[in-house]
């Protein structure tokens, strides 16, 4: 999974779990020319760039330069090689075979044994990697021989090669010390980690004889840059400038400040995702733990309208939970869920739950007054704001108290995972297939898990559990269905979709698992 955030920043996928999808979307078509510094935004400083242990869309990105997965994913959805050169699924055995001459970014090989210690770390759960059951089902093993890894599932998984896509190996020396990996890589990618300035930018220098990248893709390629500069550029609108002064060579830009870039004719690689994505913390003596609370705050909304302001207009409905391409089980699980019916009919729902309307029009319930502690990502933009001002209003009319902030990609998920101190959050999670999503909808709450919102939905868990017998895309109508009863609940309420463009100044690239895939940028002579 990648958190969306839809500023100046990498893919919103976050995150990705698990592509995005790529393509040209105007500007572009060069001639290339090799050597140089490539600049990319990023809407907020990473912190910790371990890249096993966060779900930030910032640090997925990052640390696609300086680490690989065992396999890729192609924009079909087809399974392409990285560190494997080849694999197989048999039930619950997953086979893998390392190729030849695999190096670290320090000279030292990669090997089987070091791909199953990554494995192995990732699977404990006293590691606390929020990898585990989002893109590594629980109980996995593994052991290697020669240049086979082995890992052995507790169950099969439908989408289990999909999930590995997006585990990035660490080399054996950062195996050995992960404090190292804070600010230092330990990878085989394309790219080695040379500077960081907290708040500031990140350095990033080519690695020569690289030749294991997705679908056997090397740094010898023409075009490709030196070094990789990725700036923080907290604001959408100063991205945008600097695109079109030439002071940044890529960003993820959304909304009127995209407009301007469009209008440019800049180059673009564009990706489906989900946009908005409203979540209740359902923890005991919150708000959110009446399922009253979450449905009539839902219905009292007018999503049609919400999604329009977020997206500027240029966005639409959002029809499954996991969105990004490639999409393994495409449908509509949303629109038939959700909870709707206006202000009237969500008043009514308090009101037979036992939340009543005070002479200042607050509600409470049992001394209780019915109070909101909103948070919304700030790389939404100017649109966020506004839907958010938008929802914020409409839920005091309803008769809530509301308080509310925009956050950062980064302070959003130390607030949700870590302090807890919130009611409503407008978080997208995106993800291609939805096993991936599991860990979000069940298990352990935060921090022990990946539950963040303490949700616990008994259909939906049965769902799972029938789709997760089936094999691949065989499961898909279990899986949507299993999503349907989430939303009914208003669990999670997706409510905007919109196809995000990172628009390109000077040089081009593809979109792929994260908004730039490294071994795809191209410099363009002036």
């Amino acid at each position: 999974m990648r958190f969306i955030r839809t500023g100046a920043g990498a893919c919103a996928v976050v995150i990705l779990l698990a592509g995005c999808g790529g393509g040209d979307g105007g500007g572009g078509g060069g001639e290339v020319a090799s050597g140089g510094t490539f600049t990319m935004a990023m809407d907020a400083d990473p912190g910790n760039l371990d890249p096993q242990m966060s779900p930030a869309s910032n640090v997925f990105q990052l640390s696609a330069f300086a680490y690989d997965s065992l396999v890729h994913l192609a924009d079909d959805g087809t399974v392409v090689s990285g560190l494997a050169s080849d694999w197989a699924v048999d039930g619950t055995e997953v086979t893998l075979t390392l190729g030849d001459g695999v190096t670290c970014a320090d000279g030292s090989p990669f090997t089987a044994a070091d791909a199953a210690a990554n494995i192995s770390y990732v699977a404990d759960p006293a590691n606390e990697s929020p990898l585990l059951g989002t893109y590594l089902p629980p109980g996995a093993t593994a052991t290697a021989d020669g240049s086979t890894l082995t890992i052995t599932l507790a169950e099969p998984a439908p989408f289990v090669l999909q999930g590995l896509a997006s585990i990035p190996m660490v080399c054996a020396s950062g195996l050995a010390d992960r404090s190292v990996l804070a600010d230092e890589t330990r990878g085989t990618g394309p790219y080695e980690l040379t500077e960081v300035v907290p708040g500031d930018r990140i350095t990033y220098t080519l690695r020569e004889g690289y030749t294991w990248g997705p679908d056997g893709a090397t740094t010898a390629e023409e075009g490709m840059p030196d070094q990789v500069v990725v700036q923080v550029v907290p604001n959408a609108t100063t991205a945008a400038n600097l695109l079109l002064s030439g002071g940044l060579n890529a960003a993820t830009v959304l909304g009127p400040d995209a407009q301007r870039l469009v209008e440019s004719d800049l180059f673009a690689s564009t990706l489906d995702a989900v946009l908005g994505e409203m979540w209740f913390h359902q923890q005991e003596g919150r708000p959110g733990a009446d399922p009253a609370v979450r449905r009539a705050l839902t219905q009292a909304l007018d999503l049609d309208e919400l999604q329009s302001v977020l997206t500027g207009g240029t966005g639409g409905p959002a029809t499954t939970l996991a969105t990004a391409a490639p999409v393994a089980c495409p449908g509509d699980s949303v629109s038939g869920a959700l909870p709707t019916g206006g202000l009237d009919v969500a008043r009514q729902t308090l009101d037979d739950a036992g939340w009543t309307a005070g002479p200042d029009g607050t509600r409470t319930k049992d001394g209780t007054p019915l109070e909101l502690t909103f948070i919304y990502n700030s790389g939404l933009g100017s649109g966020g704001a506004a839907a958010a001002e938008l929802a914020a209003a409409t839920w005091q009319e309803l008769g809530a108290e509301v308080s509310m902030s925009g956050q950062d990609d980064t302070a959003l998920l130390q607030t949700v995972f870590g302090s807890g101190n919130w009611d409503v959050t407008w978080l997208a999670l995106n993800v291609s297939s939805p096993d991936q999503l599991v860990p979000f909808f069940s298990g352990p709450a935060a921090p022990e898990g990946n539950n963040f919102s303490r949700i616990a939905n008994a259909d939906y868990e049965e769902g799972v559990a029938r789709a997760a017998a089936m094999a691949g895309a065989e499961g898909c109508d279990e899986w949507l269905a299993a999503e349907a009863n989430l939303i009914e609940a208003a669990d999670v309420v997706p409510f905007a979709n919109q196809s995000a463009s990172t628009f390109g100044s000077g040089a081009e690239f593809d979109s792929g698992a994260v908004a730039v895939v490294p071994t795809t940028i191209r410099m363009l002579a002036d």
